[in-house]
């Protein structure tokens, strides 16, 4: 089954926990950057808080689906 993965800082994504999302919570850049790279196989959905999203711009690929969180 696909997950739901959420990344940024913790304070913006712990509650998606809550929901049955994978949370990694990531504070700087080089954080960010190896939650993305630790993403599973299964995971088909990534939610970024805005900061997290500017680290990744341009690094993405079109899997998993990214979705940025508003500020």
């Amino acid at each position: 089954m696909a997950k739901i993965a959420v990344i940024g800082e913790s304070g913006k994504v712990l509650e998606f926990g809550l929901a049955g999302a994978i949370v990694i919570p990531a504070e700087g850049p080089e954080a960010v950057l190896a939650a993305w790279q630790s993403l599973g196989d299964d995971v088909a959905v990534v939610v970024l808080t805005s900061r997290a999203a500017r680290t990744l711009a341009g690094r993405t690929a079109s899997w998993p689906l990214t979705a940025v969180m508003p500020p």
